[in-house]
């Protein structure tokens, strides 16, 4: 993973020591194990970096950022199955927390590197923390991450069409923080974005098959269908403690019969009057095809530009959008 994003031992200049080896460090105080890395843990010093955003399963203070790393990140594969059990009865806030600042009281963690992102995926901020410093400082710049977050042009939405979904773009596929859609056994987040019905069209290359999130829609394609590796997906997912997003939704052999099943199905909304909203995913909002029914909200809105238009939709031989 780390190659395919650039990052190799030439590049850094150093070694890259990767493994699924733990230890356990101690018990919080509900008595959760904590595990660390077991090569950080010869190390002399640790420095944390993160970057620290929304998370895509809960609203809290302390959400993904460097706590986050401490405890799941840190604790590999063993510790985020534990962690993510263990937050259905004690909630993800405080598992992380907790695992974290046991991890800062029993290993040389010398400081932290917090990673902000703007609207446009880039980067706008980054802060290094003291030790000391770093749950209560993680609270402000998560603050200011989410005011830096892009969001959908307009909030009701009768089709949301996504060109593309992927592990890449987020963690679950299709990020919950941008469009409302969120199944989870912890309950769901409140979110101004009221998607009806959301269609994602296919799977990113780089997902490598990995289609968690895929639950989140109503429909696909047969295309995206074709590309999932469900080892991969079941893995993420189970590990995840969300076998809900693994879930195939209504699958269709091109976009146009996706398109009119969708329309179809959001109560008695003319075709020509439905809000339709279409963006290439969920890292990409900088521009939007909407359809006429947004027309005239348009005057009331000065932080959108209409680039052209309107055009009508085109598809191509195949039936597929262009």
């Amino acid at each position: 993973m780390l190659e395919q994003l650039g990052v190799t031992e030439a590049s850094v200049k150093a070694p890259i020591v990767s493994s699924m080896e733990t230890e356990e460090i101690g018990l919080t105080e509900d008595s959760v194990p904590v595990f660390m890395d077991k090569n950080a843990l010869t190390a002399d010093h640790i420095v944390v970096v993160n970057r620290i955003k929304s998370h895509t399963k809960f609203k809290a203070p302390i959400e993904s950022g460097l706590m986050k790393m401490m405890a799941i990140g840190m604790g590999k594969l063993k510790g985020a199955e534990l962690y993510h059990k263990a937050a259905v009865q004690h909630t993800f806030f405080k598992i992380i927390t907790d695992a974290a600042c046991l991890v800062l009281t029993k290993t040389p963690v010398i400081c932290a590197v917090g990673i902000l992102e703007n609207a446009y995926g880039q980067t706008a901020k980054i802060k290094a923390l003291e030790t000391a410093d770093i749950e209560s400082k993680e609270k402000d710049l998560l603050l200011l991450s989410k005011k830096m977050m892009a969001k959908l042009p307009f909030n009701e939405i009768d089709l949301l069409i996504i060109d593309e979904m992927g592990k890449d773009i987020s963690g679950v596929g299709i990020d919950p923080n941008i469009t409302g859609r969120n199944r989870d056994l912890l309950g769901v987040f409140p979110h101004p974005a009221q998607v009806k019905r959301l269609f994602v069209r296919d799977l990113t290359d780089r997902s490598k098959g990995n289609a968690t999130g895929i639950g989140l829609a109503d429909i696909t394609t047969q295309k995206l269908v074709d590309k999932i590796d469900y080892a991969a997906t079941y893995k993420n997912c189970i590990t995840g403690i969300s076998l809900e997003k693994a879930a195939v939704p209504m699958n269709f052999g091109n976009d146009r019969e996706a398109i009119e099943v969708a329309l179809g199905c959001i109560g008695p909304i003319p075709a020509p009057k439905s809000k339709i909203v279409r963006i290439k995913n969920t890292l990409r909002l900088d521009s939007a095809e909407v359809s006429e029914a947004y027309a005239a909200m348009f005057q009331q809105r000065a932080d959108l530009e209409i680039i052209s238009g309107p055009d009508a939709i085109v598809f191509d031989g195949e039936n597929n959008l262009l």
